[in-house]
């Protein structure tokens, strides 16, 4: 870092060791200004930016390592997956760059979590998430997280910002909230049952269309429901995407629902 920045020649590398040491600064600050200047260099003016939630398992071991504790590690092996250490919530910004053919992600900010002491990896990502939306209003943003982020606290999202995750298969969903009525009584908040994706995709509509996924470009149905996911977003408006495979014995149904 030293060398990237010029200092090698400049300044003594005990400077550096101070400056992390014992200097006074916001992390979130930091990061959000990296986000800038990642968003100004690498995303076009007027596009949305798309950022990805996960978090991830450091192995750190001794009784003075802050926060580490026995929990959730998706790299262990055998049947628990399990292991010690600081569990780190990460948001990152999903970006091309002109020397790969594939996108990158970039981190900007991250929580540390700490079992029965934090809020939920997902209230700590949807912290960092309102962030960097208030950090960059005229943006429009695409937040993706897998099944373990499909959590009540992406309800009351700003309009400008969606989540995409994989939809529960026994997750069961309603149409979109009726049209008053003007009789007495409290107005209905969810249409009626529209059942699990399984039950969806026996009556859905179908669309030919080709699609990118992990690298290979290929003919699929698609069948796109809008929705209420009562059960985990409850009045927040959802958009379930069916994919149903061509080449499939079996037809497979990928549910990703989208707020919107």
């Amino acid at each position: 870092m030293r060398q990237a920045a010029g200092l090698a020649g400049e300044a003594h590398w005990s400077r550096a060791h101070r400056f992390f040491s014992r200097a006074v600064w916001d992390l979130d600050l930091v990061g959000l200004a990296v986000a800038r200047a990642v968003v100004a260099r690498f995303v076009p003016r007027g596009a949305a930016v798309t950022l990805a939630v996960d978090d991830s398992l450091f192995h750190r071991y001794g009784k003075n390592v802050q926060g580490a504790k026995y929990q959730h590690d998706g790299s262990a092996k055998g049947r628990d997956s399990i292991g010690r250490g600081n569990c780190f919530v990460i948001i990152g910004i999903v970006v091309t760059v002109p020397f790969l053919a594939r996108q990158v992600c970039l981190p900007v900010l991250f929580r540390l979590h700490i079992p029965k002491t934090s809020t939920s990896t997902t209230a700590q990502a949807r912290t960092m998430v309102d962030l960097f939306a208030q950090a960059l209003p005229d943006r429009v943003v695409h937040i993706v997280g897998d099944a373990l982020y499909r959590r009540p606290a992406w309800r009351d999202r700003p309009a400008r910002v969606t989540f995409t995750t994989r939809l529960a298969a026994n997750a069961v969903l309603y149409g979109p909230q009726p049209a008053r009525t003007g009789k007495r009584g409290h107005p209905a908040w969810k249409g009626e049952r529209l059942g699990t994706a399984a039950e969806m995709a026996v009556g859905a509509t179908w669309t030919r269309a080709r699609v990118t996924r992990y690298g290979v470009t290929k003919d699929v149905d698609l069948a796109v429901i809008a929705c209420l996911w009562w059960g985990s977003l409850h009045r927040t408006p959802v958009r379930v995407v069916l994919v149903r495979d061509l080449d499939e014995i079996r037809p497979c149904l990928s549910p990703w629902p989208a707020p919107t």
